[in-house]
């Protein structure tokens, strides 16, 4: 008898250790690497707001190729930006599309900017200062 407790005691404990190591991870692994930024399209320095997305992103994200994924875009052959959802810059007037990251002004192009999470862009198009 006392061999049939010890047998079934054993079992019991197998099975929590065993339940223990198959715990399910319930994550999802996309969501663990993705983040989300927020992106704004306006004009004349906000004034005119024509585009606001919160947009999840993967690491190492590239602030131009994920525009172009969500908006309407066209660019120069030298890569800069002349038009966004249609709204194209105007040389004769100066007015260009810059764009701002966190507050900051850019000082580098989209092509090269990495995107970080959280991060807050905003392109406006507006005339040089």
């Amino acid at each position: 008898m006392k061999k049939f407790y010890a047998s079934l005691l054993s079992l019991f404990l197998m099975l929590g250790i065993l339940m223990g190591c198959a715990e399910e991870d319930n994550a999802n692994p996309e969501t663990e690497s993705d983040s989300a930024v927020s992106i704004t399209i306006s004009q004349d320095n906000g004034a005119e707001v024509i585009a606001e997305e919160e947009i999840v992103i993967e690491e190492g994200a590239i602030l131009m190729d994920v525009l172009e994924e969500n908006f309407e875009v066209e660019k120069s052959d030298q890569g800069f930006i002349t038009s966004i959802e249609g709204i194209a810059q105007d040389d004769e007037n100066g007015k260009y599309w810059m764009y701002d990251v966190n507050g900051e002004e850019a000082t580098v192009g989209a092509n090269d900017y990495e995107l970080n999470p959280d991060d807050k862009v905003v392109f406006d198009l507006h005339g040089m200062e």
